[in-house]
């Protein structure tokens, strides 16, 4: 159900993005993600040291004189946020939910496609697919797209990234740039990432909070499990206790990273109350050195 604070929340996240749009990331956004094809914009003459595999042997014939084809590279691209919305992301301890980061980065990253004149979809995920709209131009239609992501009731509480994917490749017949948003806490999702990395320009942005990574000396403290259930008990008050904690959280982190690294897929961190613009900007920097 679309709510009235949800519109309020739809119109602050566009205000709140477009100014980072209009300064930041919509230049950098086009000089990184840049047409897949290509079309011909007219035929020339043949002079020395044109590739001839561009001739064209048609015009060629008839004119009698070799003759090339020149082309322009095809802008438009299509654009899926894969967009994790499990239980797991009601969690933030600073300013903002890990869910409310998402929503923001997925927002901002819609209207970059739209201003490039890209097509932007949206495939939302828990232990199923909850919702897939297919990439469509326009501000209305991203705006629909926000509105989705807020309003959206899930109907499961855990994850499964690998379904996710293989979604996304049924859904997506030709190649997309999809950017896979989520704090990956699920396991077994290598396949997909792997398969889905080789077909699509697949992004990875991991969505964390600071309070995830370490445990404050509180003394005895209840964790509930926000997608399995489950109720632990643990003494935060000792030091052992915490050690502990936070070098289990590495490794996680660290399990997550390889599955990508092996897949050739870029991976960044996005964390709740700080700056996401420069983290993104990094990666599309990155990303324009390689190319």
């Amino acid at each position: 159900m679309i709510t009235r604070e949800v519109l309020h929340k739809v119109r602050r996240i566009e205000i709140t993005t477009r100014r980072f749009v209009d300064e930041l990331v919509a230049g950098a956004y086009h000089s990184v993600f840049k047409g897949q094809g290509i079309e011909v914009e007219e035929v020339r003459e043949y002079v020395p040291g044109d590739d001839t595999r561009t001739i064209d042997w048609n015009v060629t014939a008839r004119l009698g004189y070799p003759y090339v084809k020149t082309f322009i590279e095809e802008r438009e691209l299509n654009v899926l946020l894969v967009v994790d919305v499990s239980a797991s992301g009601d969690f933030g301890s600073n300013s903002q939910y890990k869910n409310e980061l998402a929503a923001e980065v997925a927002a901002l990253l819609a209207f970059s496609a739209i201003r490039n004149n890209d097509r932007v979809g949206l495939l939302l995920f828990t232990t199923e697919t909850e919702l897939f709209v297919p990439p469509r131009k326009g501000r209305r239609h991203v705006l629909r797209l926000i509105r989705e992501l807020l309003a959206h009731e899930r109907r499961s509480e855990g994850t499964d990234v690998n379904g996710a994917l293989e979604t996304v490749f049924r859904m997506l017949h030709r190649k997309a740039v999809v950017f896979l948003i989520s704090d990956f806490i699920d396991e077994g999702f290598e396949h997909g990432v792997r398969i889905a990395g080789k077909k699509h320009d697949l992004i990875a942005l991991r969505v964390l909070d600071r309070r995830e990574m370490e445990v404050p000396s509180a003394g005895w403290l209840a964790v509930e499990g926000a997608e399995r259930g489950g109720v632990t008990f643990f003494n935060s008050g000792k030091a052992r206790i915490r050690d502990e904690y936070v070098s289990a959280a590495a490794e996680l982190r660290s399990e997550q990273e390889s599955v990508f690294r092996s897949a050739g897929v870029d991976l960044i961190d996005l964390y709740c109350g700080e700056d996401y613009v420069e983290p993104l900007m990094g990666l599309f920097r990155r990303r324009r050195g390689r190319r």
